[in-house]
């Protein structure tokens, strides 16, 4: 049984028609005879979405109870024990109730994936992790509901459902999306024609970076080089010199003019080390290049041009800028430069040379160009080796015949040398050889022969031939060395970007494989292990299509270790490659490791915060439970004594005490169940939007009336946050501060010291200041006040473990709100809540008058 496919319908903004779309989907199947059962359909009260469900299976839900209230969720185990080929899941994104057996609905999805079962399912582009802060920025709302990207890229088909906002406008205000209460404020908030089109652009983006991933991949499979213009992708050139920043400048004019457009910004290493780049010109580069929306990619390869081409080619480029050749004039002899090879082969890639300051100010390359002993080098030395002396006989044919032949063997020695620069050692041989016997044939006597008469001459011939070999070995060698020096230097500046990423820690194991591919020109990298020789290899980390699952199977594999490999496949590496790829399996190797070391190092400092949580936890219960549970003992001894007749006064006041016992163990067991709750991890927040009226009054039926004055504009916008969390978070600050408040102590000005609890707005969002007038604490406490098991000053162990503020503020962080404290002017201590407006702050007021009338009328 394979896994299930996934089919994603993705929307810019709550209702363009995702969840519509979903069901005609289902509907398609069910009539052409698939079994579609609907999982979880949430219609809003929506007309038409409701008579889409109409006709198909819809699964039982599980009605679970949460602070009590009942809320419906998808019942997981009915549809695994239903098994249907088709699965219709709403709202991907949604949280379950805690006690669910999953924390989000797409770890659901999974589930239903991994049992065979296809799913099709919903989402907005709001609900992706990757876009939180970007959707902040345009609506002021931050999304609690969150799916990791990840989740919706691996779908098997996503389906971009689009609307134009003033159309999603009219279908809002006509009631086909929220009730006719709720249509205005959302008009004048969430659905304001900027947002809209600002979250279509988002949704439109994403989708064509998803497409785009498609055509890469499709490209790689079927080995398609040539340019598809799908999108303007924009490669430079660089050489590390000091016109890079021209360059990099002009391509972001370029990529400006167009949407979307990408700049790839490229440094070539060459063997024969065609370039001599400034670490901190690069460097430079690399953060202009960033600077300005790119990406900088180091290769290396044996010619500048074809290597960037092979790279233009690889990343679908659409245009390449170069800069203007740094050569001087007479070095055109020494053939075409970069910027002409790669305008002659590009193809269909536009090529955009620019001028700069330095041109025709190039470097001198001819040693360089020595060094690179290629084909056409090859041909060329054994032409002169071999014509060479041929063309020199006939033209001294028609010189004079001379007593000596000392001169002809000098221009013919000057034919080995140049055979030698051009061709290495071969050719020079070749024309050693041949050149001695021209020399024997045509100017030692007796001539035409190859017989020497003079002992003179034959030495003569000998120390030719001795010299022409040795210049020839001397000069192959020199040349061949150079190449292996510029060689090291192209690897060692390699080598020195994989330090710099080292020692910054930076990267990571992905981007590690991310550099060994793109500096190799690689299809796949694989990162693979196993703990022994008898297991079979795992995957710990892996880079492009079809990544080999054993070293065998590869192109090249470098072991690091005994259980370790990095396996490569795309192409043969050379030994030199290899020794750099050596480097970089050594670093994967470090990084595979550090990884695990922070895991190891995270789950023991989670163990350590527990074991100190439960030390304290003991300690604290050891005393504060005891307490209480002795008073209720003894009282409940008292009343139960046959020995003893208690007047009802008496019996009224040990009763009070079993009950004010219990009350004290009530409040400690729900403080240490929230805060194992907190340490734990376990408090999942039900945010909406909720009215300040709704949580305060409730906040302070723990307290006295007389004890608290409170000053709640009724101007205030409404708020997002978890009613119950906020609730038990400003109750327990409340109480903490009518028990320290001097207010509580008889004597004048009582009315005056009274807890003061008041609210405002502020910058977009709401601040609750909870105020006493008790003797305060130093700047130095305020912290710490608020961790566990701290009580300042030298309250006795009866005032309670601590807790009370730590929970507070875990409840308020947990709902995206803060809390601090502060000094109350005068003296005391003030506690601040910062929390999070549901709305713009200009048209709050408007919503929460809406909100309070029905309120009302609900009353």
């Amino acid at each position: 049984m394979g896994r299930g496919r996934l089919r994603i319908y993705l929307g810019s903004a709550p209702g363009v028609g995702k969840t519509y779309a979903m069901l005609g989907e289902g509907r398609r199947r069910a009539e052409r005879g698939t079994d579609v059962v609907v999982a979880f359909v949430e219609t809003h009260g929506r007309a038409h979405t409701a008579e889409q469900v109409q006709g198909l299976e819809v699964a039982p839900r599980r009605t679970m109870e949460h602070r009590g209230a009942e809320f419906t969720e998808m019942d997981l185990d009915a549809v695994l024990a239903r098994r249907p080929a088709v699965a219709l899941v709403d709202e991907l994104a949604h949280t379950n109730v805690p006690g669910s057996r999953h924390d989000k609905r797409w770890q659901d999805v999974e589930e239903l994936l991994d049992a065979g079962i296809d799913v099709i399912s919903t989402v907005n582009i709001q609900h992706l992790e990757s876009l939180g802060d970007a959707v902040l920025g345009i609506t002021g709302v931050r999304q609690q509901e969150t799916v990791p990207d990840e989740v919706v890229r691996r779908a098997d088909q996503i389906e971009l459902v689009d609307m134009d906002p003033e159309a999603l406008r009219r279908r809002l205000a006509h009631g086909n999306v929220y009730a006719p209460e709720k249509i205005d404020a959302a008009l004048a908030h969430y659905f304001r024609p900027g947002n809209l089109t600002a979250l279509r652009e988002l949704a439109l983006l994403w989708v064509a970076d998803r497409v785009d991933e498609y055509l890469q991949r499709y490209r790689a499979e079927n080995h398609i080089a040539s340019t598809w213009q799908a999108r303007e992708r924009i490669v430079v050139g660089l050489t590390g010199g000091p016109e890079g920043r021209t360059l990099i400048r002009r391509a972001a004019r370029i990529a400006a003019k167009g949407s979307g457009s990408e700049i790839l910004a490229v440094y070539v290493s060459r063997s024969d080390g065609l370039t001599s780049a400034s670490p901190k010109e690069l460097t430079v580069q690399r953060g202009l290049v960033e600077d300005l929306g790119g990406t900088f990619h180091h290769v290396l390869g044996d010619n500048a041009a074809e290597a960037l081409l092979e790279f233009a080619r690889g990343v679908n480029a659409t245009q390449i800028v170069l800069g203007s050749s740094r050569r001087k004039a007479w070095q055109w002899m020494l053939g075409p430069g970069v910027g002409a090879t790669v305008a002659r082969e590009a193809g269909d890639i536009d090529v955009h040379i620019v001028t700069h300051e330095q041109v025709a100010r190039g470097r001198m390359k001819p040693i360089r160009r020595i060094a690179s002993l290629g084909l056409p080098r090859t041909v060329a030395g054994w032409l002169v080796g071999v014509g060479g002396p041929l063309l020199l006989t006939w033209l001294l044919s028609f010189f004079p015949d001379t007593s000596s032949n000392h001169t002809e063997m000098l221009l013919y020695l000057g034919l080995t040398v140049g055979a030698a620069l051009l061709g290495g050692l071969f050719p020079a041989l070749a024309s050693a050889a041949v050149g001695s016997l021209l020399i024997n044939w045509f100017y030692t006597p007796p001539l035409h022969t190859l017989t020497i008469s003079s002992m003179e001459n034959i030495i003569a011939v000998a120390v030719f031939l001795a010299v022409a070999l040795s210049v020839a070995y001397v000069v192959d060698l020199a040349a061949r060395r150079t190449a292996e020096a510029a060689r090291s230097r192209a690897e060692a500046e390699t080598l020195s970007f994989l330090a710099g990423s080292v020692l910054s820690g930076s990267r990571g194991l992905p981007a590690l494989l991310e550099r060994v591919k793109e500096t190799f020109q690689m299809e796949s990298v694989a990162l693979l292990e196993r703990p022994d020789e008898f297991t079979p290899w795992r995957t710990a980390g892996c880079l492009g299509p079809d990544p080999v699952s054993r070293p065998e199977d590869a192109d090249v594999d470098v072991p690091v270790g005994d259980h370790l490999a990095l396996a490569l496949s795309g192409r043969v590496l050379p030994a030199g490659d290899r020794r750099v790829l050596g480097a970089f399996a050594a670093q994967a190797a470090v990084l595979l490791e550090k990884r695990r070391l922070e895991e190891e190092a995270a789950e023991a400092r989670r163990l350590a915060e527990g074991n100190r949580i439960r030390t304290a936890l003991l300690a604290a219960v050891s005393h504060d439970l005891r307490t209480p549970l002795a008073g209720i003992k003894a009282s409940v001894s008292s009343l139960r004594s046959p020995d003893v007749t208690w007047a009802p006064e008496d019996e009224a006041e040990l009763l009070a005490g079993i009950e004010d016992g219990a009350d004290r163990l009530d409040h400690l067991i729900g403080n240490l169940l929230d805060m194992s709750r907190l340490q734990t991890g376990t408090v999942v927040p039900i945010i909406r939007e909720i009215d300040l009226d709704e949580v305060v009054p409730l906040a302070l039926l723990g307290v006295a009336p007389e004890a608290v004055r409170t000053e709640i504009p009724e101007t205030l916008p409404m708020i997002s946050a978890d009613p119950g969390l906020l609730e038990r978070a400003l109750g327990n600050v409340i109480e903490n501060a009518a028990k320290y408040n001097a207010g509580n102590r008889a004597g004048p000005g009582r009315e005056a010291c009274r807890v003061a609890v008041s609210a405002s707005e502020l910058n977009g969002r709401v601040e609750v200041r909870v105020a006493d007038h008790g003797p305060g604490i130093p700047d130095d406490a305020k912290e710490k006040v608020f961790e566990p098991f701290q009580r300042y000053g030298d309250a006795p162990r009866g005032a309670g473990v601590g807790l009370g503020l730590a929970v507070a503020r875990g409840f308020v962080e947990a709902g995206g709100g803060t809390l601090t404290a502060e000094d109350t002017p005068g003296g005391g201590l003030t506690m601040v809540f910062t929390l999070p407006c549901a709305g713009q702050p200009a048209a709050a007021p408007v919503a929460k008058a809406a909100h309070i009338q029905e309120r009302q009328q609900l009353t």
